[in-house]
């Protein structure tokens, strides 16, 4: 199929990219290390690191992963915490000695994090304290030779980093008990890895950087295959995109999604600081409340998140004295931009939303919406350079425009398959080349796609399509809500109705004031029969709302 593009299509990026420029992330790591020293490269809790810095501790962390623990190139090395310092260090340290990383969300269980750390046969692990009474339950099943345990406050100067510890440990409970023999402390393996010089690998696009697990919400998660190549060259595609609207050596990210996410992997740790930017890591960003405090201290000049943190924040008192000036990139993916959220956005920020689409089998990016739009349309945007997109049907067939099917994209950031799995990898790619993304959407003739939900999410109300996007969105409209989840259940007459979860906003908001709303706005076999209100919705590490786990309830 032909790729469509748009008159509007940001000036200054490129339809195809150069991808020859960088041999690895390793190449990428050492040039924006030189080219950034004297700047901050991430920032956590006040406490900052440079560019130079960064590059120093991650060779000795490198050096201390080949040298001292015997790691080989291609082992694989897994990382369980949240943002925080030693995060990047390692990242960083790693991707340079040729080892691949395993990430891992903190908050699996013990059953998750078995399945992880034996699939990827991950051979040795750094984790934040707070997490080792998990990594306990699990280690004489897994085959993990070398554990090296952190703390939050391991890279800030006394006292700061003692007393970060007593509060955690001691005040707020934060970290229960464990016994991991044999495990080394993070910062005596960078004082052994200072000993000796890392070895140089000379690494190719053909190399694994991640093994990148996915959520695991439709049964046991699988990891994707994400080469150097893959890596690099949606760091380029993200970069290309942002260059009118980001300044090289001047942009203040605010992460506050957790780094081991695709997302903020990607886009913030990796193409933010190829651009030379600082990121703020954000260790909590539950804690809205010490969120805001914290943003109205920075002049940031951009933020990523998913749409449920944006209206977090919206929703949080103080956000709104926040100093917006400088803000030029708010970047919403992960889960769709709700309308409501954008617009509300924009009149307290005054700046667009912008919305990006991917997945983790591609790197993530794969579309997004020109960064010079400045309202909220509905769309996931068009395809990124180099990046193409049709729209099939179950059979692999592409569909005319604006006809609603299977979003399948080809480009240099799709993975290069499932981690042990050729036959999953099967059912996922056509020809080879093509990636099934299980999410149903459209094109218009402009070349911007408009997704309406995962397939496995899509609802069958006598025999009518019903994607709880919409109905969620429309929902969400009404102003007393702060979320909103909708389901289908079984129905013996119409094969499945529609339900919604509800939390409230507005304490006297009713049944009938959700259900009038969307009477108005919704064909009537999209109106939800039920509705269940909660305190709280299920959620992902990232912020999205599990619809599977409200299936299962």
């Amino acid at each position: 199929m032909e790729r469509i593009w748009l008159q509007e299509y940001p000036k200054g990026v490129p339809a195809e990219v150069d991808f020859s420029t960088h041999a690895s992330l390793k190449c990428v790591i050492e040039e924006c290390c030189r080219k950034f020293a004297d700047r901050r490269a991430f920032t956590n809790m006040g406490v900052s690191l440079t560019y130079a810095e960064l590059e120093r501790l991650g060779e000795q962390f490198g050096s201390y992963l080949r040298n001292v623990a015997g790691l080989e190139r291609g082992d694989r090395l897994a990382l369980m915490m949240p943002n925080v310092l030693q995060y990047p260090i390692c990242v960083f340290g790693a991707m340079r000695s040729g080892i691949v990383i395993v990430n891992v969300n903190p908050m699996y269980t013990p059953r998750e994090l078995e399945h992880q750390l034996s699939d990827s046969g991950a051979k040795a692990i750094v984790v934040v304290e707070n997490f080792a009474h998990t990594l306990q339950q699990v280690l004489d099943r897994v085959p993990i030779e070398h554990v090296i345990l952190t703390g939050i406050g391991d890279m800030f100067p006394f006292p700061k980093s003692a007393l970060t510890h007593f509060v955690l440990k001691r005040v707020k409970k934060l970290i229960p008990d464990y016994d991991v023999p044999g495990a080394r402390r993070f910062r005596e393996c960078l004082a052994e890895g200072a000993r000796q010089p890392m070895p140089e690998e000379a690494l190719t696009f053909d190399d694994i950087a991640f093994l990148q697990y996915t959520g695991g919400t439709t049964g046991v998660s699988k990891g994707a295959v994400l080469t150097h190549g893959n890596m690099v060259s949606n760091l380029l595609q993200a970069a290309a995109w942002l260059r009118p609207v980001t300044h090289e050596g001047q942009e203040v990210l605010i992460t506050a999604l957790p780094l081991y996410h695709i997302f903020a992997l990607l886009a913030n740790c990796l193409t933010y600081s190829h651009l030379g930017a600082e990121n703020i890591l954000i260790t909590n960003p539950r804690d809205c409340d010490r969120f805001v405090a914290t943003l109205k201290k920075i002049k940031f000049t951009g933020i990523t998140g998913v749409n449920t943190l944006f209206n977090s924040l919206l929703n949080t008192p103080g956000f709104s004295e926040c100093d917006f000036s400088h803000l030029g990139v708010t970047l919403g993916g992960g889960m769709a931009v709700q309308r409501s959220v954008a617009e509300k956005w924009r009149e307290v920020t005054g700046k667009p939303l912008i919305e990006a689409y991917g997945l983790t089998e591609t790197s993530p990016a794969a579309c997004m919406n020109p960064m010079t739009n400045t309202r909220y349309n509905g769309s996931i945007g068009v395809p990124l350079p180099s990046t193409d997109v049709t729209i099939r049907n179950d059979e692999g067939i592409p569909l005319p425009i604006k006809e609603a099917g299977e979003i399948c994209i080809r480009g240099p950031q799709v993975m290069r398959g499932y981690w042990n799995q050729s036959d999953e990898t099967e059912k996922v790619m056509i020809d080879g080349e093509w990636l099934r993304t299980g999410d149903v959407g459209r094109m218009d003739e402009r070349g911007y796609i408009y997704i309406e939900d995962r397939k496995k999410d899509m609802i069958l109300v006598s025999g009518f399509n019903v994607y709880p996007n919409e109905v969620e969105s429309v929902a969400m409209s009404q102003g007393g809500i702060l979320e909103a989840a909708a389901i289908g259940i079984p129905h013996e007459k119409s094969g499945e109705i529609v339900k919604l979860f509800v939390v409230r906003k507005d304490p006297s908001l009713t049944e009938a004031d959700v259900l009038a709303h969307c009477r108005e706005n919704l064909s009537a076999y999209k109106v939800p029969k039920v509705v269940e209100f909660r305190e709280s919705l299920p959620k992902s590490n990232v912020g999205k709302i599990l619809r599977r786990a409200l299936r299962d309830t």
